[in-house]
């Protein structure tokens, strides 16, 4: 970075589509006016591939930046590349963190959090006491799954088309959590049990709805029309799952409300100052 200013940065593969700068950025500006010390520090995107990811981790830290965000498909596969993690981040098995430290990238993960504020905020749920359904099983879908089992949730349902990785991550959160809140099955074979469940909270952790040709990644016909259904992508706005969401007239909503509350949990990580979510909605909005 040049001489006096600060570099943070998401890093993803595609990432297009992603609104990160402008909320943070605007987060930025809004800090600045409290804080002119901030007035140096910008918020940008980069593309990178996984592969690349191991050699490109050191270039950023040596060039200064004070922290990136990571998104598909690096939650995971960055762990062997960091310096320390967090005991939170350790136990969800992903991280979206990452923390400039002295001697290398200290790993966190907000996005368990946001999950959480972003569903009381968009659906009016409560995780605790809650019966939650998760499609996935990578990055995004370990953060949620741990954070519905720390904060109490009745049962969790996971789902996803790989048996394999599925087995990982029911695995690591039984260790984490026991068994007894945990159930996995194939995305093909639905149990009568979960379409006859009242109140069901439905949340996409996959990538599919990035692209308009994408399948929808859970059919939400068999379920109950008191299901609520959120959809951690949050561009476009409106996925295949959410489309019929509405037509089976569930309440539902996308990934903004998500994003937004782990982009402002991730700003305080590198900032150590409070960070205002009107601002970023502004931004995204502008």
């Amino acid at each position: 970075m040049a001489d006096g200013n600060v570099g943070l940065a998401v890093l993803g593969f595609p990432i297009g589509h992603s609104l990160s700068p402008q909320l943070h950025n605007a987060a930025l500006e809004e800090l600045t006016s409290r804080d002119p010390d901030y007035k140096n520090w910008n918020y940008g995107k980069v593309e990178l591939a996984a592969s690349d990811l191991g050699k490109a981790l050191p270039l950023f830290w040596e060039c200064g930046y004070k922290g990136l965000n990571l998104t598909i498909p690096h939650k995971v596969e960055v762990l062997p590349f960091l310096s320390s993690i967090d005991e939170d981040a350790d136990i969800m098995g992903a991280v979206n963190t990452l923390v400039w430290k002295e001697d290398g990238w200290h790993g966190c993960n907000t996005d368990g959090y946001g999950l959480e504020a972003g569903l009381k905020e968009s659906l009016s749920v409560s995780l605790e006491n809650a019966k939650v359904l998760i499609v996935g099983a990578g990055g995004a879908a370990r953060a949620a799954a741990a954070q519905c089992l720390r904060s109490k949730c009745e049962k969790l349902w996971i789902t996803n088309r790989s048996p394999g990785r599925l087995q990982e991550v029911v695995e690591v959160l039984g260790q984490a959590f026991g068994r007894d809140r945990i159930q996995s099955f194939p995305l093909n074979e639905l149990p009568d049990e979960v379409l006859e469940v009242k109140e069901l909270i439905v949340v996409n952790a996959t990538a599919l709805g990035l692209k308009p040709e994408d399948p929808c990644p859970i059919e939400l016909g068999k379920f109950r029309s008191d299901c609520r259904v959120y959809d951690m992508i949050y561009n476009p706005p409106l996925t295949q799952l959410l489309t019929r969401a509405s037509h089976f007239q569930m309440s539902h909503a996308n990934g903004l409300s998500m994003l937004v509350h782990q982009a402002a949990r991730a700003l305080e990580l590198w900032t150590d100052q409070r960070i205002s979510v009107s601002a970023m909605y502004r931004g995204v909005k502008s």
